[in-house]
């Protein structure tokens, strides 16, 4: 009698295939192919922070004509001024950070203001994903993964300039970051309902248009400070450029960058301390048209997330000749200034 033949069990080998896959997932995790990364459109988020930006701006217009602002102090600032909050910021808050909360479940969203009142999406109104101007002058899309994303918020810019119903200097702005890098930016004014917006690379509003660089030797610096937070930034800037050099004073970090891409200031000085999300719509804004910002140091900024929002080494916004300025030690601390913090 010659040797038996052993046949498999198909039962038994479909156990033991299973049981070894288990095995396999258990010591090493899913691997890649049964994950698929959830992507996020740009061209979407752009579309969403159009209309989200412009609800924030309507909540912060009403509020202010109504006279209803509510204002307190939330803390102090590194030199001791106070950081007023009103109902302005709230509620443009509220209305920006629930809508995407609604639209984009899980988006990473780092907004100046935090709110723990329970809410229900119910009541929260659906955004529209599709923008007609967006649609118009952006023909391609990009999808990129939904965890490099970081969408940073200011609801209400210049909130003391609010207060004081100086309403020129007041914006609502919203900045998409893809890996750190500044990539979309949507500034709002409500007074003017107004919307600037531009995508790295892409494309930008129609109402936003390329200056040129016709500045000449010899002609005077225009730059632009704080008017709240001027310490002795005026003083360095002349000693650094020169007393051929007019000063700028106004409110509001997205204010004094519009200003420096619409050709009506040269450069952007602020020495103090700056949260990421009063300065990263305006950076995607300058990047789109070539322009720069930076530390005072000349680094890049990073908007990966909200680990650190701070920035805490000066700023510097050009549209043209950037590193002609870093070179010329623009507001270089004064030297009786050196040993204070």
């Amino acid at each position: 009698m010659g040797p038996a033949n052993a046949r498999l069990n198909p039962v038994g080998a479909a156990a033991c295939f299973a049981f070894g896959l288990c095995m396999v997932i258990y010591v090493f995790g899913f691997p890649d192919w049964f994950q698929k990364e959830q992507k996020i459109s740009l061209k979407e988020l752009l579309s969403v922070s159009i209309a989200l930006v412009e609800r924030g701006g309507t909540r912060v217009r009403e509020i202010r004509e109504r006279n209803t602002l509510a204002d307190r102090s939330k803390g102090k600032t590194k030199e001791g001024a106070d950081e007023v909050l009103t109902e302005g910021d709230m509620e443009s808050h509220r209305a920006i950070v629930y809508g995407f909360a609604k639209t984009f479940p899980g988006l990473q969203v780092i907004s100046e203001e935090s709110d723990i009142r329970p809410v229900s999406f119910k009541l929260i109104e659906n955004v529209n994903s599709k923008n007609e101007e967006v649609d118009k002058l952006i023909k391609n899309d990009m999808s990129v993964p939904f965890h490099s994303v970081a969408v940073w918020v200011d609801p209400l810019d210049a909130t003391q300039e609010y207060k004081e119903n100086l309403q020129k200097f007041v914006t609502v702005m919203i900045c998409v970051a893809v890996n750190g890098q500044p990539t979309i930016g949507v500034i709002h004014k409500p007074f003017e309902k107004k919307t600037v917006w531009a995508w790295v690379g892409t494309g930008h509003s129609s109402n936003l248009k390329k200056v040129e660089n016709n500045r000449k030797e010899g002609d005077p610096h225009n730059i632009i400070i704080s008017r709240s937070h001027t310490g002795d930034v005026a003083e360095s800037v002349r000693k650094s450029l020169g007393n051929n050099t007019n000063i700028i004073y106004a409110g509001g970090a997205g204010f004094k960058t519009l200003e420096i891409v619409g050709g009506r200031a040269d450069a952007y000085v602020h020495t103090t301390r700056i949260k990421k999300w009063d300065i990263c719509a305006g950076n995607a804004i300058l990047s789109a048209f070539h322009g720069k910002m930076t530390t005072l140091e000349g680094a890049f900024i990073d908007y990966s997330s909200r680990k650190e929002v701070k920035n805490n080494d000066g700023l510097l916004a050009t549209l043209f000749d950037h590193y002609k300025y870093l070179e010329q030690h623009i507001a270089k601390p004064m030297e009786h200034n050196k040993d204070k913090s």
